[in-house]
């Protein structure tokens, strides 16, 4: 069996009204991936969007291998997710003493039975699929541009209260004293109980006030993912691979003077740079498992990018992927991310366990997509929102790395920070 493959022109001006209708056209498929780039570019841009619908083939083979076996096999496009959680797979030492609330599986990858994408400059739509591009494009069109504009007014529980939060990072610079471990990255839930809201409207509203690099609206069945990462896990093309690891965070500024004092001020912190840098020397050792000796570089240290609500510093590894390894191997071999949990990682995983009062399931793992020629692109699930339609259960997290410098107030007003960026839709 062979997709058919066709392309659209996209006229000028026309590119949201296009994406309005193919996020409505979705909403009939109980498996859904859409991954939105909201407009930004880097040296590695591939898409301005994707959108992967309907599952033909899926796995949740816990090990990866099923992964593999699915593209070698099918040699198609495979989207899917990594839940934090799958850390204990990975690493038997650690576990995860919380139980779930959000119901989406530690592993899921599907060959879709629909793939549309749009050009970074937007101006063709292609579409392949295993029914007719033009009956599906048809489809998309007439589905319409409507996107609800009303969200119910909510107000969530932080399952750490501000003292406890406090007494915690407290702790944590502890263990980094006695040496336990050098960094942590440390996070809290905010919850709602028997929340009535539409997904679409949520991400479609999140992502106007975030829009983000790596964006993503998620379905697996009634489990949801609203998702406004700025953050890249892990890129293959070809033989390289790429992380780009977030560590390092400031407000911004209506006024333009004091926002680039703001973002100076973000580049020459010590304690900034300090966390930044051990992050980076963790994704190096990562990626030097499944790469060539000698090929692990940082292309980019410290570099200072701006997002509606804050600066972030990012820096950029890559590394030359060895002939003897395979896309699940490069997974393995450094998930979860070194941005997520800090250094050492086994260590660090142990005690975010200890001291975090939530499972993180999704948050903090990852969403992307292979391409039939083995090429991926993953990203950071952070600046999220999950919501079980069953359960009614809506949740964020949100959160920090704790160093030797860190201060519990600055800490606790960093996760605030991106915390409200989630809370104000529904204010």
């Amino acid at each position: 069996m062979q997709r058919h493959v066709a392309t659209y022109a996209i006229a000028e001006g026309q590119y949201d009204n296009i994406k309005r209708r193919m996020l409505n056209w979705a909403q009939q498929f109980s498996i859904f991936a859409f991954l939105d780039s909201s407009n930004y570019r880097d040296h590695y841009s591939r898409y301005e969007c994707l959108l992967a619908v309907g599952a033909i083939q899926a796995i949740t083979d816990t090990s990866l291998d099923g992964l593999q076996s699915l593209h070698d096999t099918q040699r198609d496009w495979v989207f899917g997710h990594i839940n934090y959680d799958h850390k204990n797979t990975l690493e038997p030492k650690v576990t995860s003493r919380h139980s779930g609330n959000m119901g989406f599986p530690e592993t899921y990858f599907f060959v879709p039975e629909t793939v549309c994408y749009v050009d970074t400059a937007k101006t063709k739509l292609t579409i392949e699929t295993y029914q007719e591009p033009a009956h599906v494009f048809q489809q998309i069109i007439e589905s319409g541009t409507r996107v609800g504009t009303e969200l119910p007014l909510l107000i969530f529980t932080q399952r750490i209260d501000k003292e406890q939060y406090l007494q915690t990072v407290d702790q944590l610079r502890k263990h980094i004293i006695e040496g336990d471990c050098y960094e942590i990255n440390f996070c809290n839930e905010g919850f709602c109980e028997n929340a009535n809201i539409e997904p679409l409207t949520v991400f479609s509203k999140l992502t106007e006030l975030s829009p983000a690099p790596f964006a993503a609206f998620y379905r697996n069945n009634a489990s949801y993912m609203m998702c406004a990462s700025p953050e890249r896990y892990l890129r293959k093309e070809g033989e390289m691979v790429l992380s780009q690891p977030i560590k390092g965070t400031a407000p911004r500024n209506v006024d333009p003077a004091k926002d680039d004092e703001l973002r100076d001020l973000l580049y020459n912190s010590t304690k900034e740079r300090a966390e930044n840098v051990m992050i980076v020397d963790l994704v190096r050792n990562d990626l030097a498992r499944c790469c060539e000796l000698g090929s692990v570089a940082v292309d980019e240290l410290f570099g200072i990018y701006s997002f509606p609500q804050v600066h972030q510093m990012i820096s950029t590894v890559s590394g030359r992927l060895r002939s003897d390894m395979r896309i699940a191997d490069a997974l393995k071999y450094s998930f979860p991310m070194g941005s997520m949990t800090g250094a050492p990682k086994v260590m660090v995983m142990e005690l975010i366990d200890k001291y975090e009062a939530s499972r993180r399931e999704l948050f903090s793992g990852t969403i992307g997509y292979i391409t039939p020629q083995g090429d991926f692109d993953f990203n950071v699930i952070i600046r999220s929102l999950f919501y079980n339609q069953q359960s009614k259960y809506l949740s964020y997290q949100t959160g920090g790395a704790i160093t030797f410098d860190s201060t519990p107030q600055q800490e606790w007003e960093e996760m605030r920070l991106k915390a409200w960026a989630l809370e104000r839709i529904f204010a």
